[in-house]
């Protein structure tokens, strides 16, 4: 009876209770919500000027890819191709210790699919892709202003193009245009390369010298290609690399925290540069006309000229435009040619009559010759798919060469769309990519057989 007693006085006290609680919430001040986290940043002094920060990136492909002629996977002839990658998986750790001293960091993988050590490069063993890709140290000379850096270690500090020292989470296209990363793991460790440089901005003029020391391509996990008359990078022999890159910021200037050049600014920025650079490295190549008997060496020289816009359009509705052009002379000697395929799904060719290395969805992707390289994209107004579920931000991209040893210009074209979730911090992207086949005719010509595509579709985590 006590207890039935007890109950029925609490129900009845229920209301007043409520009550009570509605009085004291209404009187007791609330404490103001906190803002979201919008990077992971431990303030080093009371104005965060000091400081470390971390950041995270992995980037998951399913593609299918209609192979090139000829095309096997594990020995297997593969005309057709399905496969679920990691294209890069990353960890940044990087920091401002002082008003003069900063460091970099980043470490992680690269073209993780099924096939990972099962080709040359990963020498059999699909555990030992994770590697430091940078690891450098920085002293800025002036603690007010960016006029001077001085910086060296294990660096994307690049010349010859933005898109040789590109900052992968920002770029708007699914990937870079990797044939401006010239020398990528031939003598350098996936376009990084160990080097001392100096880098600053003076007023609206941006600059960046570099001093490298190249790996030899002996160290490249992959078989040394036999000398010919064709050249290929030297085995014999070792001379410094010799870079530059340089811009004018007709309006707003670029970031200058790490070496890294921002794809796209989303509207943030309005950008207009007219952009420059070089590379160059004495008898880098070689070329042999009686099996290496006697050899001839080649200096590379590599050239690029281009202009970037990156801008808004109407701030109100969140609208932004974003371009570049850009044309590349590059001369790595005499005919040279080589194959790429990024994460490349396949790893073998049953056919006789086509280019070495041509398997999958690779295309002559470096070359000595002259390239054009545009692309365009439009963003547009925030929130058009809701609000909370982002906005849509198509493009397309040309790379369009004329390699010496190419009988015909080789155009390679990419249509797609960024679903931008939380901008580039979660972003889905839809691409497809139409690319040239060859095919070896009497004299060692390369001529064009036929077209070749892939559908791909990415997720990117980067915060």
């Amino acid at each position: 009876m006590k207890k039935f007693l007890f109950a029925a006085v609490a129900w009845a006290a229920l209301p007043a209770i409520a009550v009570w609680g509605q009085v004291q919430q209404a009187t007791t001040p609330q404490e103001p919500a906190r803002p979201p986290l919008e990077e992971l940043r431990l303030k080093l002094n009371d104005d965060g000027r000091h400081y470390l920060k971390l950041t995270f990136l992995n980037q998951l492909w399913l593609r299918y890819n209609d192979s090139n002629p000829g095309t096997a996977v594990l020995g297997d002839a593969s005309p057709e191709t399905f496969d679920i990658g990691l294209r890069r998986t990353r960890i940044q750790f990087y920091g401002q210790l002082t008003d003069h001293v900063s460091f970099y960091s980043q470490f992680g993988q690269n073209n993780f699919n099924y096939l990972a050590g099962q080709n040359a490069t990963n020498s059999g063993n699909r555990k030992f892709q994770v590697f430091f890709h940078d690891f450098l140290g920085e002293y800025k000379i002036w603690k007010d202003n960016d006029h001077l850096k001085l910086g060296g270690g294990l660096t994307i500090a690049n010349g010859l193009s933005r898109f040789s020292q590109p900052s992968i989470g920002t770029i708007m296209t699914l990937d870079v245009p990797i044939f401006a990363q010239a020398t990528v793991d031939q003598t350098d460790e996936f376009a990084r390369k160990l080097s001392i440089y100096a880098r600053g901005q003076l007023g609206k003029f941006d600059y960046r010298v570099v001093l490298s020391d190249p790996f030899p391509i002996t160290s490249n996990g992959s078989p040394a290609p036999a000398i010919g008359p064709a050249a290929t990078f030297a085995q014999v022999g070792h001379h410094k690399q010799y870079q530059g890159f340089f811009m004018w910021n007709f309006f707003d200037k670029e970031a200058h925290t790490t070496p890294y050049m921002t794809g796209t600014y989303l509207g943030k920025k309005k950008v207009l540069n007219l952009e420059a650079g070089f590379i160059t490295q004495k008898n880098a190549l070689w070329t042999s006309a009686d099996g290496g008997i006697t050899t001839n060496y080649e200096d590379m020289t590599l050239l690029s000229a281009a202009v970037f816009y990156d801008a808004p359009l109407n701030t109100e509705k969140g609208t932004a435009l974003s371009a570049y052009a850009g044309y590349f002379d590059m001369d790595y000697g005499t005919n040279y040619l080589r194959y790429n395929g990024s994460m490349n799904p396949a790893n073998g060719l049953v056919t006789a009559n086509v280019p070495g290395a041509s398997q999958g969805n690779a295309f002559p992707m470096f070359g000595t010759g002259q390239v054009i390289y545009t692309q365009i994209g439009y963003l547009l107004k925030k929130d058009l798919l809701g609000e909370g579920n982002g906005t849509l931000m198509p493009y397309a991209s040309l790379m369009s060469a004329d390699y010496d040893r190419l009988s015909d210009r080789m155009d390679v074209w990419d249509i797609g769309v960024n679903w931008l979730i939380k901008g580039h911090t979660s972003k889905i992207t839809l691409d497809y990519q139409s690319r040239p086949t060859y095919r070896i005719e009497a004299g060692n010509e390369y001529v064009k057989s036929s077209t070749r595509g892939q559908i791909l579709l990415q997720y990117q985590i980067f915060f």
